[in-house]
């Protein structure tokens, strides 16, 4: 049992704290310049909906009021098979560099952001989701990276805010700290894995054509840009905002991204090999987490059994981590521990979405687009 607890304790500690910490060393000591310049490539900025009339209408006009050169930048918006008056809104919206694709069948997201890609002529393609707003200045400043030859896909970032339009405190506006911190550092060193779904840029050129099902797109489509040879940057100035949404759904939207990952692996078994060319930071980032509620179990059975006086104070740790993630589910507060209780929750609320992202792939059981 010794081993099975060391090695599961090995695991956890380098899957968050040992990469990171590598990060943060290559960060410092062999941090790569970016050449940025103020510079107006043509713009697409491209967005997928399916059944979006409510939230639509502030979308678009968000997107109309981004401070840029408005004859270099077109809007191509493709619905996917919409059944309420999500293509109305549409149709009426249509004119000279902004495109409606209006979908009969429900086809999915990738194919109906293949559609929306196809259609659009911009050289630097922008992704967004209908529901963030967009900061005024975000385009301009995703497009100053693009004066390097080497940046091929740049990350905004995503503030995620309370009803009262106050920024996140507690388990997950922490996880979501760490997370931003961690791509921060992978982009000062090099690529970073993943971008931000919310708003990213990409050259059209090392866009792909997404495999139809695709759930990560803004996953698959950075590291095709990096596997031919082009970098991925994180640049927090280029702003995106969401709010939060309810504890169910935030589980739901965890279980699709975390199931997202195993689908790559499917869709794209190069990412193994060696034509990933950030293959170690993809296995560290994106894989690791998703066998972390593995090793969890792991220190748990073995700790159940081990009788040492160290076991058992690492048992009884484990016991305080769940009574204290308990407390926050019913949103019991006690000062400063409502605050480590609410990491604590944060914390099995991610690993209990990532082993249920297991259960779907051996079922065989998809996580699809929904609203």
């Amino acid at each position: 049992m010794k081993w099975l607890f060391w090695v599961s304790a090995a695991f956890i500690f380098f899957a968050y704290l040992g990469y990171p910490a590598s990060l943060w060393f290559r960060a410092r000591w062999h941090k790569r310049p970016v050449h940025r310049a103020s510079i107006s490539p043509r713009i697409s900025i491209v967005m997928a909906v399916h059944n979006e009339a409510a939230a639509l209408p502030s979308k678009l006009a968000n997107l109309a009021a981004l401070d840029y050169q408005p004859e270099f930048v077109e809007i191509v918006v493709a619905s996917d098979g919409s059944t309420d008056e999500t293509n109305e809104i549409l149709q009426s919206w249509s004119r000279p560099r902004r495109k409606a694709i209006l979908l009969r069948v429900n086809q999915g997201k990738a194919s109906t952001l293949n559609h929306a890609v196809q259609a659009a002529e911009g050289e630097i393609l922008v992704f967004t989701d209908v529901r963030q707003r967009i900061a005024p200045d975000a385009l301009g400043v995703l497009a100053e990276s693009f004066a390097d030859p080497e940046v091929g896909c740049v990350s905004g970032e995503l503030m995620l805010e309370n009803a009262d339009h106050g920024a996140t405190s507690g388990g997950l506006g922490l996880y979501w700290g760490i997370e931003k911190m961690i791509r921060r550092w992978e982009s000062d060193s090099g690529s970073v894995v993943g971008v931000t779904g919310a708003l990213y840029a990409a050259r059209k050129k090392v866009v792909p054509i997404l495999p139809p099902g695709t759930i990560l797109d803004d996953v698959l489509i950075p590291l095709q840009a990096a596997r031919q040879g082009q970098r991925v940057l994180f640049d927090g100035r280029a702003r995106s905002f969401d709010r939060l949404a309810d504890d169910r759904h935030e589980f739901r939207r965890k279980v699709r991204t975390l199931s997202g990952n195993y689908e790559l692996l499917k869709l794209a078994p190069w990412l193994l090999t060696t034509r990933n060319g950030i293959r170690f930071r993809f296995v560290c980032h994106k894989l690791l987490r998703l066998l972390v509620p593995f090793a969890l179990l792991g220190i748990l059975i073995s700790s159940i059994f081990l009788t040492a006086p160290f076991y058992r104070l690492v048992l009884a740790g484990e016991v305080l981590f769940c009574i204290g993630a308990i407390l926050s589910a019913f949103h019991l507060r006690f000062g400063i521990l409502s605050r480590l209780g609410s990491a604590c929750l944060a914390f099995l609320v991610l690993n209990a979405a990532a082993m249920l992202a297991f259960i779907y792939f051996v079922s065989g059981r998809r996580a699809v687009w929904t609203r």
